[in-house]
């Protein structure tokens, strides 16, 4: 099977990677800095110059890119998909997208005979380069089926959520939970450290009760405690990553009338932070606009790295 990745960044580049080294795909690549792509070239992936020379000869076409304003370039612009897919083919967007955005993809795709499944991931980057990722499927049942090989190849838990855009907006809920719980994390510590509890033995408390079982309460010794908000390729995403995830969120539950009222000031937050020049940074650095609302330090001297 003959398969296209376009967008080799974070996650992009490590499940195109695992596409590569799999011997029953052959991989072409596309992403709009040429350089990105060496790791998947060095494991016998092609290049192609844009994504419609990828359309053109690829059944199944992936994209992975940073929000629905690249995503609908990538699909309706100059040299862009929809021209370029042929019939039967199968469109994958495993970016974190907009339902609404879906729909219209699925729908202009359908009239061309091509089928459109939304595939949002979630995990860390060893899972995008293992294909142990978590994959939420949106989308015609019967095209899940076709491209449930290629899901199974980068995912370990990879789910059917229902119809057009359910992918999406599982993601989306998904995210909205874990960047709000910063939020709420932020405020927790800064009280019991403000009310005199140490905050490694806090953060020990905390993580014995049944919050501290999930994965989310691991990131604070390792990034918050000791202010390591530069990425590393170990931990979390880019602070603009976070802000987009949660502008998705906010916009749907305008969309649904759903009060939002947590997730628009952790929204803020990010936005704040990214105004302040942290949009590169590890996303969870808006934890220390609540720290100064506190008047109230997270640091710690700890022996816990991000090497653990």
């Amino acid at each position: 099977m003959k398969i296209g990745y376009i967008g080799l960044g974070n996650m992009g580049g490590g499940m195109a990677c695992c596409l590569s080294r799999n011997e029953l795909f052959e991989v072409v690549v596309n992403d709009r800095r040429r350089e990105a792509a060496q790791p998947q070239l060095e494991l016998g992936a092609n290049w192609a110059d844009s994504p419609a020379e990828i359309a053109e000869q690829c059944e199944v076409v992936i994209t992975s890119l940073p929000g629905p304003p690249v995503v609908e370039q990538v699909v309706y612009g100059q040299n862009g998909l929809l021209d370029a897919m042929r019939p039967n083919c199968i469109y994958i967007d495993m970016s974190t997208n907009s339902p609404s955005l879906m729909r219209k993809m699925h729908a202009d795709f359908a009239r061309k005979g091509v089928a459109v499944i939304d595939a949002p991931v979630s995990g860390v980057l060893s899972d995008a380069q293992k294909g142990t990722l978590a994959i939420y499927v949106g989308g015609d049942r019967s095209a899940y089926d076709r491209a449930k090989p290629v899901l199974e190849a980068l995912g370990a838990d990879v789910r059917y959520m229902g119809e057009t855009g359910a992918g999406m907006i599982t993601k989306i809920v998904h995210n909205q939970i874990a960047l709000t719980t910063i939020g709420v994390m932020a405020e927790g510590f800064t009280l019991g450290v403000k009310s005199g509890v140490d905050p490694e033995a806090l953060y020990d408390a905390v993580k014995a009760g049944g919050f501290g079982q999930g994965k989310l309460l691991q990131i604070v010794p390792f990034v918050i405690f000791p202010g390591m908000f530069e990425m590393t390729g170990k931990w979390g995403m880019p602070l603009s990553y976070g802000r987009k995830d949660l502008a998705l969120a906010t916009e749907l539950g305008r969309q649904l009338d759903v009060p939002m009222a947590l997730t628009t000031q952790v929204e803020l937050d990010m936005i704040a932070g990214c105004a302040r020049g942290w949009a590169g940074k590890e996303q969870t650095i808006f934890v220390t606009l609540q720290e100064e609302r506190a008047a109230t330090s997270l640091r710690v001297p700890t022996k816990m790295t991000g090497d653990s």
